[in-house]
């Protein structure tokens, strides 16, 4: 008796697959779980270590190859198939199991709430709070941001007339009415393992909706810098583009108030040392030695980049600033 065994047909169990849709078909290949990914971001260089079987699939479940004649139509005659693997690689949506999915979204989880955990302060104390207070404090803006955007259910009506329709208010004020200069506050709904942002850019959203709505008293953890200059600049005048802005302690921009000079130019209050030290919240120690100035301090994150703009254009380059400390806490 002849056993009829198509011989294209590969069985494949406990892979990923990365489907991309071209041509009006649907193609697919096997890979290694987790191994996608690591390729995609640079880790993972060896396609062997990334792919099950270096073959297209039309339907990998069923074990069905790709034919040639559709992968030329689809593709180009002239486009290899290792090109068209590379091309579903970069291109194609990753299909994981269940379980996967489950464990990658509780890793990515784990590693926001570490983040934000290392780099959030009680602003009173100054100490770090546990990934388990943030995580309830997460929860809390994810429940928030869940009920403002879920309608109310309407309950169904005793008269069959349908009543006239009135106007209700919305439960969302994300969106700030036409002429309104309210700015709209950061939300959070979650972490999510299947979108392009890394854990640290979720870790920096978590971060910022925490700070805007305050479920636990949060604070960003101060950085420690140690910033040098001439001291032969630190007498000097502040001078600033007329109309223009500049930074305070908390990073947030400050109009200053034009003097009508020539040139687009005004004299800003105060001096470059003044300036500098307004920038810092607490200073460490300052000293001069020999022709140079050097103070170490405490700075909000969010004052960095003013500092560092203000004093690579004061000096003209001369000026140094160092980070110490990326995230000063104090733990127990």
């Amino acid at each position: 008796m002849v056993i009829n065994q198509p011989s294209n047909q590969i069985k494949l169990t406990n892979v990923s697959l990365v489907r991309l849709k071209k041509g009006k078909k649907r193609f697919e290949i096997a890979c290694y779980k987790n191994k996608v990914l690591e390729w995609r971001s640079g880790i993972e260089t060896d396609l062997d270590n990334v792919l099950q079987i270096p073959s297209v699939f039309l339907h990998v479940s069923k074990g069905q190859n790709a034919p040639a004649a559709e992968l030329a139509k689809a593709f180009g005659k002239d486009t290899s198939v290792d090109e068209i693997i590379l091309e579903i690689l970069r291109k194609g949506e990753l299909q994981v199991g269940e379980k996967e999915r489950t464990a990658q979204l509780e890793r990515v989880h784990n590693e926001v709430v570490s983040i934000v955990a290392s780099k959030l302060v009680d602003p009173r104390t100054k100490r770090v709070y546990t990934t388990g207070m943030i995580e309830k404090a997460l929860d809390m803006l994810s429940s928030m941001a869940h009920q403002q955007n879920t309608p109310h259910a309407a309950a169904p009506p005793s008269n069959p007339t349908p009543p006239t329709p009135t106007p209700t208010p919305t439960t969302t004020t994300a969106a700030a009415e036409p002429g309104e200069s309210k700015p709209r506050l950061p939300t959070w709904t979650g972490v999510s393992a299947t979108t392009t942002k890394s854990p640290k850019s979720q870790a920096l959203d978590a971060m910022r909706a925490l700070i805007a709505h305050q479920p636990i008293p949060v604070a960003r953890a101060r950085m420690r810098l140690r910033i040098t200059c001439p001291a032969s600049v630190l007498k000097q005048a502040v001078k600033a583009p007329k109309g223009g802005s500049s930074h305070g302690k908390d990073g947030k921009e400050k109009k200053e108030d034009g003097g009508g000079e020539e040139g687009g130019e005004h004299r800003a209050h105060g001096t470059v040392k003044d300036k500098i030290l307004g920038y810092i919240e607490q200073v460490e120690s300052q000293d001069v030695m020999g022709s140079e100035w050097e103070i170490v301090g405490f700075v909000e994150p969010g004052a960095f980049k003013g500092l560092s703009d203000f004093i690579g254009g004061e000096t003209k380059g001369q000026g140094r600033i160092e980070v110490l400390d990326m995230a000063v806490t104090h733990e127990d």
